[in-house]
């Protein structure tokens, strides 16, 4: 029998009779940790430390997740693990049940329930104390701190050092900008925050309860140009949710787009109304005119001589996990490239990471925008990415098995994307992969891809942040201290 801890500086420590394992390890979807042996007068104990470092970054905690304890190789069986109750560490919660080992945020047992979470959003509901000249960011429902919100809070520390920086985390193991305070969603500080931040930026649905204070304005991004059709212009879109949808929008006080098509569409989209829209193209895609493309390469493992292409799919209403239309290594090896496979961020918990020669899973990389700088071309399907990706005039190439389908009857389109697209449009692997090794795709598709940029792209020019935070602070939604 194998009997666990959590030790002080989140670790978790494992400790049977017998022989002492070779190697012992956790392993989840998304993170892999490796543990140390030592042998006892008893047996054995292992220390495995539940903090990590992914793609060269700081020492955070393992995602939040279900974690399979093997040794030697081989799984670790249920009834060979004693059941160990949650224990709150200073980075995360862990607790093991069933043979597994369960790692969630840090949050107590009293908050983390759902008389504590009611209990708490009464306290925020009625709290009347002043606000605080901070920002609170959130990106993707806390899953990540990217996207527009991480360049505009970037742009904001560099000219506003003074301001305080929150990001809403899903749990600890999301890294915020340098200087930035991490508070993790659902706990009393991040109520708290929530109530006291002077300017709320966020690049989707808020969730959750919220009430205004007197002088809060909420930044919505939002986080793409639509192709697929958004909300309230979706096909067979539930008439239940026409209300859920005008009361999120009116929480909204400025609304950003990257482009005046995107802006028409979204004011629409989300019945907006004659509230401003700022046009003023998208702060995520400023490091696509000036980051360090052989920095994120050696982060990522990868040399500058390397040709990296970036397969990033969208989600599917049908599906939790990322589409496998494509053998990733198969690809790889035919079009002599690295393949960085990044899954929409709705696929980031439900997925697991992709394996196999020369194939990276990126899903849980940090920012995509870098991912765009790093590759060398995009395979997409009908990502918002793709919109983004043009900045860098390098090539697109459309995958897209299930356009039929997806068009027909899973979203729609607010465009003919064969028309238009500034790249071949595929539908099986082999038709990808010989546009993928002909040399003289980009230029039969260099109109097309000019008429594209000039439509999306002609404020992407590197000083979109720029712009944003100087509106802010003109119109004193966050104050220069």
């Amino acid at each position: 029998m194998i009997q666990a801890a959590l030790a002080p500086g989140d670790a978790l420590i494992l400790e049977g009779a017998g022989p002492a394992p070779a190697e012992i390890r956790l392993e989840g979807p998304r993170a892999r940790v490796a543990g140390s042996i030592a042998e006892t007068d008893a047996g054995w104990r292992a220390t495995v430390p539940l903090r990590v470092s992914r793609w060269g970054g700081p020492l955070l905690a393992l995602p939040s997740g279900t974690y399979r304890v093997v040794m030697d190789g081989r799984e670790v069986h249920a009834a060979d693990l004693v059941a160990f109750p949650r224990a709150v560490g200073e980075m995360l919660a862990v607790e093991v049940q069933g043979g597994r080992v369960i790692v969630s945020p840090p949050l107590t047992d009293a908050d983390a329930s759902t008389g504590g979470q009611s209990a708490l959003e009464s306290t925020y509901a009625r709290a009347s104390s002043p606000l605080e000249n901070a920002v609170l960011f959130e990106s993707f429902y806390g899953r990540n701190a990217s996207c527009n919100p991480r360049a505009i809070d970037a742009e904001l520390a560099r000219v506003a050092p003074g301001v305080t920086r929150y990001w809403s985390v899903a749990d600890r193991s999301v890294d915020v900008p340098d200087g930035a305070v991490p508070v993790v969603e659902g706990s009393p500080e991040w109520w708290r925050v929530r109530g006291a931040a002077r300017l709320l930026v966020v690049n989707d649905w808020l969730r959750k309860r919220f009430v205004r204070r007197p002088g809060q304005r909420v930044l919505q991004t939002w986080h793409g140009t639509p192709l697929k059709r958004l909300a309230l212009q979706r096909p067979g879109f539930d008439p239940r949710r026409v209300l859920a949808v005008i009361r999120e929008s009116r929480r909204w006080d400025v609304l950003l787009a990257q482009n005046p098509y995107a802006a028409g569409i979204l004011a629409k989209a989300y019945a907006f109304g004659r509230r401003p829209i700022w046009v003023e193209g998208y702060p995520r895609n400023d490091v696509l005119a000036t980051g360090d493309r052989d920095r994120i390469r050696r982060g990522l493992g990868v040399s500058p001589e390397e040709r990296v292409l970036l397969y990033a799919p969208t989600w599917r209403d049908d599906r939790d996990q990322m589409v496998d239309f494509l053998d990733l290594e198969r690809l790889a090896a035919d079009a002599g490239a690295v393949v960085l496979v990044r899954g929409h961020s709705r696929t980031l918990v439900p997925g697991t990471d992709s394996i196999g020669s020369r194939v990276i899973d990126v899903t849980a990389y940090p920012d995509t925008s870098a991912l765009l700088l790093a590759a060398d071309a995009l395979i997409t399907d009908y990502s918002s990415v793709m919109f983004d990706f043009t900045v860098t005039g390098k090539p697109v190439y459309f995958f897209a098995p299930d356009l039929d389908h997806y068009r027909g009857k899973l979203r729609g389109f607010y465009f003919d994307l064969a028309a238009r697209a500034p790249g071949p449009l595929t539908s099986t692997q082999e038709e990808l992969t010989a546009a993928l090794t002909d040399a003289s795709t980009p230029e039969r598709y260099a109109e097309r891809y000019a008429s594209w940029v000039a439509r999306f792209n002609a404020r992407d020019d590197g000083r979109a942040a720029e712009r944003v935070v100087a509106r802010l602070l003109d119109q004193g939604m966050i104050l220069r201290d």
